[in-house]
């Protein structure tokens, strides 16, 4: 029998306990323990066959003698000890295609937030003012380029097909192909830039990927284009986003993430008419540990049934031909 150890580590304030019951209703046959105290944790991980959370902390990694598999609950995992993880032999995944849906909607609701300038239809709506003013445009005909084309990246290109938009695709293996028009490699990503209406950020921050938007890609922005990064804060070099809005190289950018996170509240993000900040709040869903336990109740069964050769879904470690940086 599968003995599963849910860490006490809620996400977007949904408390742990929901995503213990959700385990418990898909694999009624495993023993499904979600502890409270650290004490109580520690003890819990001797016989774990998985733990899962967002995060591992040394002293519970440390007691997991019989640990087989990490289930990390966000999609990005460099957050994680990977090195003893990978020494150890423990199969790592993460939370790839639980965010999609949502995280797709916030792209776009910013999308058209700016495209028609709702955002000041807000400010004189809080003003009592009638009086017209004029949108952007419209989002049909504009190209807009995804930067990584796993789960979330591709749940944005499906929600934009109706809008009638020239999508271009930027990933690690362009040869994969993907949903977009056109899919091009890192090293022809300033190639897209300079066509690029509408700057959709979506892959994990690797060495590859930090400052890939540095102030050389924001010169080869037009001076309209708009900046939605919904990675991680890292993918942006923060003093070049500033410099640019500053000096008109943008129309306006949307930030969930930032870099660094927390955002000061006296640093210059925050004083820009046309910079859009949430606080990493687009992972949110009410569906997020439904969607993470139906995941981890799949490879649950796989781990059962497998040979020890098969291959997890969202397996991040050990690195497979299906697993690449860009798929999460």
């Amino acid at each position: 029998m599968t003995r599963i150890l849910v860490l006490d580590q809620p996400a977007h304030d949904i408390p742990a306990e929901e995503y213990a019951d959700a385990l418990r209703e898909r694999r009624p046959d495993a023993t499904v323990v979600h502890p409270k105290t650290t004490a109580e944790t520690i003890e819990a991980a001797r016989d774990a066959d998985v733990i899962t959370g967002t995060y591992l902390q040394h002293d519970v990694l440390d007691a997991a003698a019989e640990l087989r598999l990490f289930a990390g609950a966000a999609a990005g995992y460099d957050h994680l000890p990977m090195e003893t993880l990978r020494e150890r032999g423990i199969v790592v995944t993460n939370a790839s295609g639980v965010h999609g849906p949502n995280i797709a909607e916030h792209v776009v609701g910013w999308l058209l937030t700016i495209t028609r300038r709702l955002d000041e239809g807000i400010r004189r709506q809080e003003r009592r003012e009638w009086r017209s003013f004029q949108a952007y445009g419209e989002l049909k005909g504009s190209t807009v380029t995804v930067v990584g084309l796993g789960a979330i990246g591709q749940a944005v290109v499906e929600r934009l097909e109706p809008f009638g938009v020239e999508t271009i695709g930027v990933r690690y293996t362009p040869e994969k192909g993907g949903p977009t028009d056109r899919v091009l490699g890192f090293d022809d990503l300033e190639s897209a830039l300079v066509e690029t209406d509408f700057l959709v950020l979506a892959c994990p921050l690797t060495d590859e990927t930090r400052h890939l938007v540095d102030q050389q890609a924001f010169f080869a922005l037009p001076n309209h284009a708009v900046l939605v990064n919904v990675a991680r804060g890292g993918v942006v070099d923060t003093d070049a986003l500033v410099s640019s809005v500053q000096r008109g190289y943008l129309r306006a950018a949307a930030l969930d993430v930032t870099d660094p996170e927390p955002l000061p509240e006296d640093h210059p993000l925050w004083t820009f008419e046309n910079v859009f900040i949430t606080p990493h709040v687009a992972g949110y869903t009410p569906q997020y540990f439904t969607r993470l336990a139906d995941i981890l109740a799949e490879n649950v069964e796989r781990l059962e049934s497998g040979d020890g050769e098969t291959t997890l879904r969202n397996q991040v470690l050990p690195e497979t031909p299906r697993t690449s940086p860009d798929e999460s």
